[in-house]
């Protein structure tokens, strides 16, 4: 999680507020214009429960301060401000601690259909409307909570199973399969991807798979796992996680299923 980004991360006043551009509001207005109706198509009931309930602004940027008083209320969770990348150290504290970290920048309009890295409208529109999810909050929360117990060798596979539900995820619904993660609903191309192309694999969720599974951040996905809902993600985090890191560590890595040079596509 620690690279180097090309982005400035926007810093915050005395009363916790950023003040962007106008032309930073109108990339914000762009992308949740047309991403509300992929959501609509796509996105699962869950989600677009929790989107209405967050009430999200369609002209600006909506200042991490008002996100945080909606979650608070919710779930006891907050969102916070912070620079474009920060290390898997810290991401696992602030979890620990109900807050999300959300990169404060927006991206350009030359990269508006794909971004390698999060920018505010990802981890705003994609991650904080199923923090408002009780179900789904906790697991998060847990996630963060394993993290500090983990050892730094422990870090890349606990991202993974990070990666393949919060950040990839897809629940069985009365359609059929459909998008949770904050990865897809947010991305303009992998949100109709994950459920009308038939190019990845979706594969009901095994633990042990999960983490043994590898992906690319910059491609579209080649698998995708299934959970049947937000209970299945509660009853994980009363399992014994770290102890199955461990045996997937020592299993290793399964073979990937996407070539060595990918093409890049919105994430």
């Amino acid at each position: 999680m620690a690279k180097r980004s090309k982005y400035r991360a926007m810093r915050a006043d005395q009363n916790g507020l950023i003040s962007y551009s106008d032309e930073a509001h109108d990339t914000w207005q762009t992308l949740i214009s047309r991403q509300r109706k992929c959501v609509a198509q796509y996105a699962c009931e869950e989600y677009q429960h929790a989107l209405a309930q967050l009430d999200l602004p369609n002209e600006q940027i909506p200042q991490c301060k008002a996100i945080s008083e909606k979650l608070y209320d919710a779930t006891a969770w907050k969102v916070a401000p912070v620079d474009a990348l920060i290390s898997f150290e810290e991401f696992y504290h602030m979890l620990a601690n109900k807050v999300f970290p959300a990169a404060s920048f927006i991206r350009s309009r030359q990269e508006l259909d794909y971004l390698q890295e999060p920018d505010i409208f990802h981890e705003i529109f994609g991650h904080t409307p199923l923090l408002m999810n009780q179900r789904f909050a906790e697991f998060s929360h847990a996630i963060g909570k394993i993290g500090l117990a983990a050892e730094p060798a422990d870090y890349s596979w606990l991202a993974r199973l990070y990666w393949f539900t919060i950040e990839f995820g897809l629940i069985h619904s009365a359609a059929g399969p459909r998008p949770y993660g904050a990865g897809i609903v947010s991305s303009f191309t992998e949100l109709p991807y994950s459920i009308e192309s038939n190019a990845p694999k979706r594969l009901p969720f095994k633990l042990m798979d999960v983490l043994r599974t590898p992906y690319r951040i910059d491609a579209l996905q080649t698998s995708y796992f299934i959970i049947d809902d937000f209970e299945e993600l509660f009853e994980l985090i009363e399992q014994d996680l770290l102890g199955a890191i461990h045996e997937a560590r020592r299993l290793g890595m399964y073979e990937a299923n996407f070539p060595l040079a990918c093409t890049k596509h919105a994430a």
